[in-house]
């Protein structure tokens, strides 16, 4: 006959507890993510992916006084069932993972009864759930069924912001001016040389040019003569 204890703790075992009453059956489920395709000529093939996270459950019960079986706490006491339940409760609000400890000892089958060996499950685990209720038989008991998950340690790494670049500003090419450039200009009134040279030449500094080509003297810059025709660079 095997002989096993079953053992929840949280926050590095600074709380612990033994399952007074070991239960009946314990469940231990390990599924694939493996997913099938049809390809085809082939048919249906099936993908093998990583495992998903086992998942152990199984029922028992809080005893209310001290029975033949039940196993007393490592100071020689046993809880109260509530106490049990709040203690639960209480690792599952704090929303981070407990230990499950199940150990043992199991007949060896090589070498005979009066040979044992050692068997054990050691994980972190979440809670997933933890239902209970009270004993109609016996009232002060409290039943419960428990499900736990592996629980894989990670850490998460930091995120450095990166700071948006400045989007490239994209100069956009004038329209090519296509009109034919005047070769000649008639002066009107009110004109001026730098006037001139900025409406036809684009630029008001070239008005030089335009003294140059003419052959106007300095003089004559400040006064032009209504009429005159000028040469346009």
């Amino acid at each position: 006959m095997s002989d096993y204890g079953l053992f929840l703790s949280f926050n590095n075992q600074e709380e612990v507890f033994r399952f007074p009453v070991n239960p009946e059956r314990i469940d231990v489920k390990d599924s694939g993510e493996g997913k099938s395709y049809t390809v085809a000529g082939l048919g249906e093939i099936n993908a093998i992916l990583a495992p998903k996270l086992t998942e152990i459950s199984f029922e028992s019960f809080f005893p209310g006084r001290v029975y033949p079986f039940v196993h007393l706490g490592s100071d020689g006491e046993l809880m109260l069932p509530m106490d049990y339940v709040n203690t639960i409760k209480g690792w599952m609000e704090t929303r981070r993972p407990v230990r499950f400890v199940m150990t043992g000892l199991v007949p060896d089958p090589l070498s005979g009864k009066e040979n044992m060996k050692s068997f054990g499950i050691n994980m972190a685990a979440s809670i997933e759930s933890f239902n209970w209720n009270t004993m109609s038989g016996s009232p002060e008991d409290v039943e419960f069924s428990i499900t736990l998950k592996r629980y894989v340690f990670y850490g998460a790494r930091k995120v450095v912001p990166v700071k948006d670049k400045p989007a490239a500003v994209v100069k956009t090419k004038d329209r090519p001016d296509d009109r034919k450039k005047p070769t000649s200009y008639t002066v009107a009134k009110g004109d001026t040389l730098w006037g001139i040279a900025q409406k036809l030449l684009g630029s008001g500094s070239r008005h030089a040019e335009i003294q140059k080509l003419n052959g106007i003297k300095d003089h004559e810059v400040r006064k032009l003569t209504i009429g005159r025709v000028l040469k346009i660079p």
